[in-house]
Order: structure tokens, then C-alpha cells, then sequence
């Protein structure tokens, strides 16, 4: 598992965040799954192709269980882009999870297995969400060919009712997927993020934006207090600002270094910097021209 792959799983690997996505999308929020009945699965299983075993891992699995008694398997599949094949990849990690129940006693009641695909891109998804769609199949065929439908979630496209439903760090992962682009001046929640590392790991990777662990690096896990989605991107805006000043005193000093005719010091007593200051933007401009 690669370091993207384990950061992208983290977070839903808690049990209270894990209940939180199954309750929310498929039962609206209501408590159903209690995370003390979630058990973690092997996300990996064997398949053979072209006569070699291969490996195949599901993002993230557990158990539903009522003591002993496996209730369900739920998976979570997380989908940064759109992927049309996305049912054949689903059917077969069901299948495997199916295959292996063959493997229990006889008298163990076999249990149903459930995935949602969660999908985390701006765009529509547009393409197959069934076998039926993702297969060339002639009318004559059709009868006798099963279809299979996948639980796809666009997770941008959550209402505020469906994100009120969720209760864990999840809900400001939705939130912040839904408004970031459709609310002006958005400055995310308040709510305290619980499983802070794992959060930011998380979105760092879905949001394929390295602002969220250079800021919460350098900003919010030096910090005191709880760390809320709110405090992060005020930080985050400071950060603009500040760098949208440096650059700015940078092209200055560089206009000053070309002319050739002031030192740092008297370059320093206009700009009201410290010479040291000074001499650290001369270099990056330097650096980066």
C-alpha cells in the first residue's frame, strides 16, 4: 500500500467515522450501526488471471456484527476521478467478500455485502453505475445476464439536510466538499475535528492539495486549543496574504538590486525591513528568477 493509498484510509478507518458514513448515507442519519459493532476485515483478496494470482484491496472493510453474529460486510470505496468500470471493480470485490463465506461452517447463515463508492469529484458522474452499462450485451442476451448496481455517492452534491446528517470529523469533510465552491468567502465549521492528523492526511490526498499539511504543519499543530475547519482556512488565508506581500517586496528589491545603486541597508530603511529580511528576499528573488 502506497503512502497516498494508507493516507486516503485513515480517517474512515475509526469506527466512529466509518458508523458515521453508513448511517448517513443509507439511513439518514439514523443510528443503526453503533461503532462498537464494527470489526475491521482483510481489505485484501486473491484473484487468477492470465494464470498468475493476483491481488486485489478494497479502500476500506469491517464486519457488522451483533456479538458473534456477522450482520453484514460494508466496504467504502473513495473515487477522486470517474471511473467507468467502477461496477465490474465493485462486482468483484463483492464477489470475492461472497466467495469467501463459502470457506465458513455450514450451519453459519451467510450475510449480505454492501459497498459505497464515495466519489469526491466536482463533476457529474456520467458514466456506467451498472454491469448493464459497462457491458455490450445483444437483446437476445439480455434475460439471462444479471445486472449489478453500485452504491455511488457524489459527495459534492450532498445536500445540507444529508450533511446535518453526519456526526463525525465526516461531516466537515462533506461540508467542505459541497460549499468550498459555492459559498462565497467560505470559512468552513466550527466543529472540533477529533482525529486531527488523520484529518488533514485525508484531504491532503482527496483534494490533491499539499496547502492542507504545509499549513496544519506549519500552523495548526502548533497550536493550542481544539483545531476546527474554521481555524485552518483563516490560517490558510493568512498564509495568501503574507506570501502575496513577500512576493510583492520581493519584485520591489528586485527592481532596487537592478538599478545597482542602493545597498541593503538603505534598501532596508525604505522598505522598513530588517537588513537580514532584505537579504533573505534579494536571494529567493535571485533563486527564483
Amino acid at each position: 500500500m502506497g503512502e497516498k493509498d494508507a493516507a486516503e484510509k485513515t480517517l474512515e478507518s475509526y469506527n466512529d467515522v466509518f458508523a458515521d458514513i453508513v448511517n448517513g448515507l443509507l439511513f439518514n442519519g439514523k443510528q443503526v450501526v453503533k461503532e462498537n459493532e464494527l470489526k475491521a476485515e482483510s481489505e485484501n483478496s486473491i484473484y487468477k488471471a492470465d494464470g498468475k494470482l493476483h491481488e486485489q484491496e478494497r479502500d476500506v472493510a469491517k464486519y457488522w456484527k451483533n456479538g458473534e453474529i456477522r450482520i453484514a460486510l460494508y466496504g467504502l470505496e473513495n473515487q477522486t476521478s470517474i471511473d467507468s468500470d467502477m461496477p465490474i471493480r465493485v462486482l468483484s470485490y463483492d464477489g470475492a467478500a461472497y466467495r469467501n463465506q463459502l470457506n465458513l461452517e455450514k450451519e453459519q447463515k451467510r450475510y449480505p455485502v454492501i459497498t459505497l463508492v464515495l466519489y469526491f469529484g466536482d463533476a457529474r458522474w456520467k458514466k456506467p453505475v451498472t454491469l448493464f452499462e459497462c457491458l455490450n450485451i445483444p437483446e437476445k442476451l439480455k434475460p439471462f445476464v444479471n445486472d449489478y448496481k453500485i452504491n455511488l455517492f457524489e459527495i459534492t452534491k450532498l445536500t445540507d439536510s444529508q450533511i446535518s446528517c453526519f456526526k463525525s470529523d465526516f461531516m466537515v469533510v462533506a461540508d467542505y466538499f459541497v460549499k468550498r465552491n459555492k459559498v462565497p468567502d467560505y470559512r468552513g465549521t466550527k466543529d472540533v475535528i477529533k482525529h486531527v492528523d488523520e484529518f488533514f492526511n485525508s484531504m491532503k490526498v482527496l483534494t490533491n492539495d499539499n496547502t492542507f499539511e504545509t499549513v496544519y504543519n506549519e500552523n495548526i499543530s502548533k497550536g493550542t486549543g481544539g483545531v476546527t475547519m474554521d481555524r485552518f482556512l483563516n490560517s490558510v488565508m493568512e498564509k495568501g496574504v503574507q506570501k502575496g506581500l513577500t512576493s510583492g517586496k520581493a519584485e520591489i528589491i528586485q527592481e532596487m538590486i537592478k538599478k545597482g545603486n542602493m545597498s541593503v541597508e538603505q534598501i532596508a530603511s525604505i522598505l522598513k525591513l530588517p537588513v537580514e529580511k532584505v537579504r533573505e528576499l534579494a536571494e529567493m528573488v535571485l533563486v527564483t528568477a
